[in-house]
């Protein structure tokens, strides 16, 4: 683990984030799905709705509910296919999942290398007041790493005076936070591989990031089977064909990430009805599968139209849930995959592929994992998945000197 975890605070890492704009459990599912097309990973925090006063009184991490993606969401849709435009309005706080566990408030004096044991825990946000300075590198004391109480280093301002006993925070009537993701944190580590080495060059394979435990759906099952199966962290679920010698061949796969900025409409129709090669694939626009999906306007505005305004019928198509086009007709998926990938493609790398090359794959598409394949096989043989968790595990392997 590199000195610069112990030296850096959280509140270095929240330097021009924007302020924390609630998502309240009271919304419609039509919000949160703008909302989610501007937000980190892909996912939301929702926010307990309570009077001003009542909020003044209590820590706002008690008000936090949990957080919703845009799997849960395209989920929620296929459950409600009968309707899709009342369950456009169905309130959040009837879609999500309660897990406060997922967010903690953290003062903005806290050591970095915390704040990683949090998010190795299980935390995936970190809600840090923005209106309070501190003074310092970090607290003296910090919490329990490796099975031991880490204390700081002596660090000296510039008049010579040792500042670690300083508070670390002076507090303002000013309550604004922001959020901090695991995102923000990959993007901080991937500012400091210098600091790092010789980590950042050593192979994911080496340095143990790979997990072999993944998710995974035969692409000839239904789509439909991925609501049960789909993992919360990372929320991705690999489409894979199966050799005869017992190994997987990935062809896509179905995830928030993948899900971000879709149409969801369409692509709740599609996890309902297709096959999960065929979801992956996308459908042809001229192929047999048609069906009539509202045009709802749940990725801008409503320019006046709404569930109250008669919508305009169109068929489901590749492009509608964020696929390419295929000129093929009624082809199976392993032709068809032959012919193009597109956005279809998953995001993957090679099993001795560094560290460094993964978290700049990861960062530059804005994804949450990527998928790991034997560099000793020309097939996209799966050998295993590299989330947030890998990374975080994988540079603060080492318990410090």
């Amino acid at each position: 683990m590199a000195l610069v975890f112990l030296h850096h605070v959280v509140g270095d890492l929240t330097l021009g984030k924007p302020e924390l704009v609630e998502f309240s459990e009271a919304e419609t599912v039509e919000a949160a799905v703008r909302a989610i097309g501007n937000s980190a990973e892909g996912a939301i925090t929702v926010w307990r709705t309570e009077s001003a006063a009542a909020a003044a009184r209590r820590p706002p991490a008690e008000r936090f509910v949990g957080m919703l993606n845009s799997s849960d969401v395209v989920a929620f849709l296929a459950l409600s296919s009968a309707d899709p435009e009342k369950a456009m309005t169905t309130p959040v706080s009837e879609v999500v999942a309660p897990n406060p566990g997922l967010l903690k408030e953290v003062d903005p004096g806290t050591r970095l290398i915390d704040a990683l044991e949090m998010m190795k825990q299980g935390v995936r946000c970190l809600l840090v007041r923005k209106s309070i300075m501190w003074k310092g590198f970090s607290k003296r004391f910090s919490i329990l790493y490796n099975g031991k109480w880490l204390k700081n280093i002596q660090s000296s301002s510039l008049g010579g005076v040792s500042n670690s006993d300083q508070p670390s925070s002076s507090a303002s009537p000013d309550n604004k936070f922001c959020c901090l993701s695991r995102e923000d944190v990959v993007r901080f580590i991937i500012g400091c591989l210098g600091a790092l080495a010789p980590l950042p060059l050593s192979s994911i394979a080496s340095l143990g990031a790979i997990s072999a435990t993944y998710s995974f759906i035969e692409a000839s099952s239904p789509a439909f089977e991925v609501i049960y199966k789909i993992p919360h962290d990372p929320c991705a679920i690999a489409v894979i064909e199966t050799n005869s010698d017992g190994t997987h061949k990935i062809i896509g796969d179905i995830s928030a990430y993948k899900l971000w900025k879709c149409d969801y409409l369409a692509a709740a129709w599609a996890l309902a009805n297709l096959s999960s090669g065929q979801f992956v694939m996308g459908e042809d626009d001229y192929g047999t599968t048609r069906v009539s999906v509202p045009d709802f306007p749940i990725n801008s505005p409503t320019d006046g139209s709404g569930p109250g305004v008669p919508s305009r019928p169109r068929k489901f198509s590749s492009r509608s849930i964020g696929f390419f086009n295929n000129q093929v007709n009624q082809m199976p998926v392993g032709r068809l995959r032959s012919m193009y990938r597109g956005r279809s493609a998953p995001l993957t790398c090679k099993h001795t592929s560094s560290l460094a090359a993964v978290m700049a794959q990861m960062l530059s598409h804005r994804a949450t994992h990527v998928w790991v394949t034997d560099a000793d096989m020309e097939d996209d043989i799966l050998v295993g998945i590299v989330s947030y968790t890998d990374i975080l595990n994988a540079v603060t392997k080492f318990p410090p000197p």
